[in-house]
């Protein structure tokens, strides 16, 4: 509290000072006041929203929470017996003991001579003790007795000096580090627990950096096979390179998928991977930078869509949003049944499809997001059902999510990159090890074979 000024010294002009300052202060604290009653506005505006949640928009299914639930009050009704299964026998058994009983279990008689048939049959599997398989070579030379120069021995193939490390230890430590996100200080410490080997960090990131080349070759092979189709996949996720906030851009398609790692997620990154290609259809969420690449058409993430709409039905909208998620799930459901489908009967349920969204486009939404919903349908309205008068176009872009989901796990583990260069090579790796994916190949035997598969 602030004692009041004594009045009664004050003259006439002193007071009239006095009485503006107060006019003054008491203008800028109404507007102080006016600008607190607004924040105020927004914040419970906001508080009345509905959450975030995977369902209903982009948020990862990470931070998403289930509820708490009585296990014990809604457990599941006894399943009805099923027959009992075992671990099938090995197709290729590395060794096979046959063995015959030589005494009768019942009366200890020698039945070593009787007639046998095989009544039971199992495999015990395991694995030798690991140990670093070490090759010594000396490379003998002397003085030639003819000119008298020295001579030295050229070394066996596949022996030649440099690193002392064999491709397929190489392979192994590049598919734990790549696959399966494990740092170079874990890595190192599980060359030596598990396979007795002694190496450092260093020695690690020498391993990477000499398989740039090869790693650079296959993908870009994988990336001439992707501009040698006709239709592209495409998404993004974020990654850290150094102490900035990089992208990851996957581009994939059938069989094969290139990553690229850059500092942007613009335009730019899709121009220089296509160069002068453009094909004829294109799939993404609504990313400005991954539109309008396509000749002929782009399908847009009916799921991103999907969960948009379910956020304006979670903010209260029940005239627009319910009916276009119907309209939406019915065209996925007709999405799963093209190849049941005649071209003809595809074209005359795009063409359904079209009118009864324009009719819903006649209704009026309720709410902010139900109207913000609308504007997005009635400017991406022409890339909702491209897919299905093309089969080979999905409806959703969940192949470019799942080949992403690896990068992401990798992000979280090792906070990813160092350098510009590793950043490079994992993108490189990544693009190999999806390829081979897809392509039925096993994952070691690809870095093991690179860049043979991809060329």
């Amino acid at each position: 509290m602030i004692d009041p000024p004594d009045l009664t010294s004050l003259d006439g002009s002193a007071k009239d000072v006095l009485i503006l300052a107060l006019i003054e202060r008491i203008n800028a604290l109404m507007a102080e006041n006016e600008q607190l009653k607004a924040r105020v506005a927004r914040l419970e505006a906001k508080l009345k929203q509905p959450p975030k949640t995977p369902d209903n928009s982009s948020t990862p299914p990470s931070q998403g929470h289930k509820a708490s639930s009585d296990a014990a009050s809604k457990a599941k009704p006894k399943a009805k017996p099923h027959a009992g299964a075992h671990r099938p026998l090995h197709p290729h058994p590395t060794r096979r003991r046959d063995v015959s009983a030589t005494h009768c279990r019942h009366c200890a008689a020698d039945v070593s001579a009787v007639a046998q048939t095989a009544l039971e049959s199992y495999d015990r599997i395991e694995i030798p003790e690991i140990t670093p398989d070490v090759t010594r070579v000396v490379l003998y030379g002397g003085i030639c007795p003819c000119c008298a120069g020295r001579f030295k021995a050229a070394a066996p193939q596949g022996l030649e000096p440099g690193s002392p490390f064999g491709p397929n230890l190489k392979a192994l430590l590049l598919y734990l580090r790549a696959a399966h996100a494990v740092s170079f200080e874990r890595l190192a410490r599980l060359a030596g627990d598990l396979l007795g080997l002694d190496i450092s960090e260093g020695a690690l990131v020498d391993i990477l950096s000499g398989s740039k080349e090869a790693f650079a070759r296959a993908a870009a092979a994988i990336r001439a096979r992707l501009l040698g189709g006709s239709i592209l996949q495409s998404d993004e996720t974020s990654a850290r390179v150094g102490r900035k906030t990089w992208w990851t851009s996957v581009f994939h398609h059938g069989d094969s998928a290139s990553f690229v790692i850059k500092p942007s997620r613009g335009k730019d990154v899709v121009e220089a991977f296509l160069g002068d290609h453009r094909p004829d259809f294109w799939v993404s969420d609504r990313l400005a930078a991954q539109m309008s690449w396509a000749d002929k058409g782009h399908q847009v993430c009916l799921a991103h869509v999907m969960r948009d709409v379910q956020y304006a039905i979670d903010d209260g909208d029940d005239g627009f949003a319910p009916p276009l998620k119907s309209l939406l799930q019915r065209a996925c459901a007709i999405g799963r049944r093209r190849e049941r489908l005649a071209d003809t009967t595809l074209r005359s349920y795009a063409a359904g499809l079209d009118r009864k969204l324009d009719a819903l486009l006649r209704l009026t939404p309720r709410g902010r997001h139900g109207d913000k919903l609308k504007r997005m349908v009635k400017k991406f309205r022409q890339h909702f059902f491209v897919f299905l008068t093309n089969r080979d176009l999905p409806p959703t872009n969940n192949g470019s999510e799942r080949a992403l989901r690896p990068c992401v796990v990798f992000r979280k583990v090792t906070n990813c990159f160092r350098s510009e260069w590793g950043a490079s090579l994992y993108a490189d790796i990544r693009s190999v090890l999806e390829t081979a994916r897809r392509r039925s190949i096993d994952p070691l035997r690809a870095i093991r074979l690179t860049p043979i598969p991809f060329i």
